[in-house]
């Protein structure tokens, strides 16, 4: 028996008035998202308005309360909403995937609502002083992905809500049920009008970034669709925070014990099936270890089970849509006509459901293969061999996208030093795409500008006051 069904009954809207949903592993229909209109939207952004003085009026300490009884919420649910995500995204319960997910969530909103953010005494000389508030922007836009649809709903609306701010969100036409249910948690204890959920199209999407009423959008997607809100925020000079596409590199040192960063180096590659903006996408390594990198990354891919997320055990599962599938199957067979050596997987998992593809190493492969220049997006990692770390950095540096990066070594020294000339928002060592609630996040070059998390992600969503004496 599914336990979804408490919440999706009360999200999901009848057939003959939503858009079907369907399982990302069986495409067996879950529930039907509502489909709301440009009509719509300005009706919620208009209650959003006037919601939002009250919101505001209440306080950190009121607001940081509600928020800690959505986080107690959230995990009393943990199960239920984790149960429709695994449905629904695809990726598996166990595992770094949805119960991980949907825990994160209860993290990063009590995050949003402990962490302090005191005026900030810039300047003092006798009588004289100046101090920076943060007040409330407004109403707030936030745009999400299909990837991880609840944690970063949260990432966006948390800080948004503890700052005084009235949010409208737009998920993903892939994913809205798991939005809709988070909503849904977060509403039984938020006034009227203050969070809001509009399950529309991409026309819908460019009227809410476009929209005179809306003081800042939250967009954590493609850059090209980065380069959209950009485009549609200039009608009305909304502020950004845009977490876009990655290419994220790897760079493993001579030295270094292979057995001993093995499953983490997996892991960064193919956490939530590769399907993540800060999964190692490209990994550079140096000859003396190559081998034995290619070989531990085959096994681990070979026995990690696979299949749909519901069934206890499974630890990766299905692309999440059709066109990704397309996508991973293109860069693959590229890879392989290229004449790189497929050492793992290469082909789809037709056995297990339409969208699963076998988790899959590519070793001896160039770095102007389709597979290295663009995001792959799915559970596919190319292995690329260096000689020399100048030119590892420099061809790891070679992408206009700069999210995050990695260094992997036995020598902290050396690691920090490669690491610092890295172009990337965040460079792990050792590790790869691990995120802390209090540590700031965001991307550089192509992959978007401004931050999120602790002090900077309520920074972010707030106006900065100066009171000068």
């Amino acid at each position: 028996m599914s336990l979804t069904t408490t919440i999706l009954n009360s999200i999901t809207v009848d057939a003959a008035e939503g858009r079907a949903i369907p399982d990302a592993a069986t495409r067996e229909n879950i529930g039907y998202a509502p489909v709301h209109t440009v009509d719509d939207l300005e009706r919620m952004i208009t209650t959003a308005r006037a919601a939002q003085p009250a919101w505001n009026a209440l306080g950190h300490h009121q607001r940081s309360s509600i928020l800690n009884r959505i986080a107690d919420d959230l995990e009393s649910n943990a199960e239920e909403l984790a149960h429709l995500l695994s449905r629904e995204q695809g990726k598996p319960l166990d595992g770094p995937n949805a119960r991980f997910e949907v825990g994160a969530c209860a993290v990063w909103t009590r995050n949003a609502a402990d962490t302090p953010l005191e005026p900030e005494i810039v300047f003092e000389a006798g009588d004289a002083r100046a101090e920076v508030h943060y007040d409330a922007l407004g109403v707030v836009g936030a745009i999400g992905p299909w990837n991880w649809p609840m944690m970063i709903t949260v990432w966006q609306i948390a800080p948004a809500l503890r700052m005084g701010n009235t949010v409208i969100v737009k998920p993903s036409s892939f994913t809205p049920l798991s939005v809709l249910a988070l909503v849904e948690v977060f509403n039984r204890h938020l006034p009227d009008g203050v969070l809001t959920v509009v399950s529309g199209d991409r026309k819908v999407g460019a009227a809410l970034a476009a929209h005179p009423s809306i003081d800042k959008i939250m967009f954590t997607g493609s850059t090209d669709a980065g380069r959209r809100i950009v485009e549609s925020s200039a009608r009305n000079l909304a502020r950004l925070t845009l977490e876009l596409g990655g290419n994220d590199a790897g760079i493993v040192l001579p030295g270094t014990n292979v057995a001993a960063i093995a499953e983490n180096l997996f892991w960064g590659c193919f956490i939530n099936t590769g399907q993540t903006c800060a999964a190692l996408k490209r990994l550079y390594v140096h000859e003396s270890v190559y081998e034995d990198v290619v070989s531990a990354l085959s096994q681990l891919a070979d026995t990690m089970p696979m299949g749909r997320g519901i069934d206890a055990g499974n630890v990766l599962g299905p692309l999440q849509n059709k066109n990704q599938f397309d996508i991973v199957s293109r860069l693959v067979d590229d890879a392989r006509q290229r004449g790189a050596r497929i050492v793992s997987g290469g082909s789809p998992a037709a056995d297990l459901g339409p969208l699963f593809y076998r988790a899959t190493v590519v070793a001896d492969i160039d770095d102007d293969a389709q597979l290295v220049e663009e995001e792959q997006f799915g559970p596919v990692i190319p292995v690329i061999r260096y000689v020399e770390i100048e030119d590892a950095i420099r061809r790891a540096n070679a992408s206009e996208q700069g999210l995050g990066a990695s260094v992997w070594s036995d020598d902290a020294e050396a690691a920090v030093d490669v690491a610092k000339r890295l172009q990337a928002g965040t460079v792990w060592i050792n590790q790869h795409g691990a995120l802390n609630p209090m540590v700031p996040f965001g991307g550089t070059k192509q992959s978007g500008y401004g931050q999120e998390f602790g002090v900077a992600g309520l920074k972010a969503v707030a106006a900065p006051k100066v009171i000068s004496r």
